[in-house]
């Protein structure tokens, strides 16, 4: 069984490419700001922002939505807008804030290799803990839907970079496929086509990575998206006893090294709105502090006061947070970036907790002891340099 092979890939013959990747749909969830200038800045062109529900949306009942979107994908694969690649990965450098370079390779994962279940013991597991209540809503999109475009990055631990390293060294020999500017401060994305012979040597060195791993791959991110995948097969399994092979029993995503130095990790605050702040910040000293540990600093409005929280802080923050909110009004949301914390931190009736950021190679090892960690344990890089929709595959 291989666990990350080639796929058919699309991309789309258009040019302009800038106004079609759109970024990850989990992102600036409580800035609808952000998604009203991506609407401006797409107009009417082709867009994968047409086939994606931005999370700021979720929460009404979407599945009139759902139906436009499988809809305008229909559209899309009739009015010929794809190229298809056969058998094909792309090997992918994107150009972060900083000047950092962050290689990846999009190809397919086979979802009967992966669990998103906290025990799980498959080659590839989520690293945090699945929200069930969050995979319906994204199953009404993907249910139906004869595409899917992937923003799930899939970590490896390659710290000699024998894997992707390989094909950048030999990119000058490939096809490129695409090279832009993304929109809204994403940066650079190019793109390279991976077929006939540097495909196969991939698919060795992938292989001679594997063998006698026990955790061959970890989901860095994108967890829910991918979770949503593994619940439509085994939904579509239940639902079609004998059957083994079927587009939907496999995933796009991209695979990158988590030892590379662009894999630069960022926290992922949380706030709590509509509740009493003095209330919840009285509530989080009394339950959190002590005279060591990590250091949470609480914003509220002008206010600011610095914890320190003994163990995995985040853990404990997560504990303390969904324990509170079981007996305490407030909506809770997970924010990438300081600057967005602070800022809806200043709010009426609302408190940021600032956290620190998971080192990254404690990954593998912790998932291996401990299972999947907290939701929301970390980020890969800053809001901005999320994974942009731009390759697809078709579900039918």
């Amino acid at each position: 069984m291989t666990i990350f092979q080639s796929a058919d890939i699309l991309l789309p013959r258009e040019k302009d490419l800038d106004k079609w990747a759109v970024i990850a749909c989990d992102q600036f969830s409580s800035e609808p700001g952000y998604w009203q200038e991506t609407e401006t800045l797409v107009g009417n062109a082709p867009s994968a922002l047409r086939l994606i529900l931005p999370e700021a949306r979720l929460g009404q009942d979407n599945t009139e939505v759902a139906d436009s979107i499988h809809r305008r994908m229909e559209e899309y694969l009739q009015s010929g807008l794809f190229r298809e690649y056969k058998n094909a990965f792309v090997y992918v450098e994107r150009c972060l804030s900083d000047g950092s370079v962050r290689q990846g390779v999009v190809g397919m994962l086979d979802l009967e290799c992966y669990d998103y279940a906290p025990d799980s013991k498959t080659p590839v597991r989520a690293t945090e803990a699945t929200v069930p209540e969050r995979i319906p809503p994204r199953m009404r999109i993907r249910e139906g839907a004869a595409l899917e475009l992937p923003h799930t990055l899939l970590l490896m631990d390659d710290p000699d970079d024998l894997v992707i390293g390989l094909v950048g060294r030999q990119k000058a020999a490939l096809p490129k496929l695409y090279d832009f500017e993304l929109m809204q401060g994403g940066g650079h994305i190019a793109g390279w086509l991976m077929e006939g012979v540097i495909a196969r040597k991939l698919r060795e060195r992938l292989d001679a990575y594997a063998k006698g791993r026990a955790l061959v791959f970890a989901v860095g991110d994108g967890n829910h998206s991918l979770a949503t995948a593994k619940a439509c097969w085994e939904a579509y399994k239940a639902a079609h006893p004998g059957v083994t092979e079927h587009p939907l029993r496999y995933a796009l995503v991209e695979l990158e090294n988590l030892h590379s130095p662009a894999q630069k990790w960022e926290a992922i605050h949380r706030v709590v709105t509509s509740c009493d702040a003095e209330r919840l910040i009285e509530g989080a000293k009394a339950a959190l502090d002590t005279d060591a540990g990590e250091a949470v600093t609480l914003v509220s409005g002008e206010r600011e006061c610095v914890i320190h929280v003994p163990g995995l802080a985040l853990a404990a923050v997560q504990d303390f947070l969904d324990g509170y909110l079981k007996k305490h009004a407030g909506e809770l949301d997970y924010i990438h970036g300081e600057e967005s914390l602070r800022a809806l931190a200043k709010g009426e009736n609302a408190v940021g907790f600032l956290l620190p950021k998971m080192k990254k190679e404690e990954l593998f090892p912790g998932v291996e002891t401990l299972g999947a960690l907290p939701r929301k344990s970390f980020s890969m890089g800053k809001a901005r340099e999320k994974r942009y929709y731009l390759e697809a595959r078709s579900l039918w």
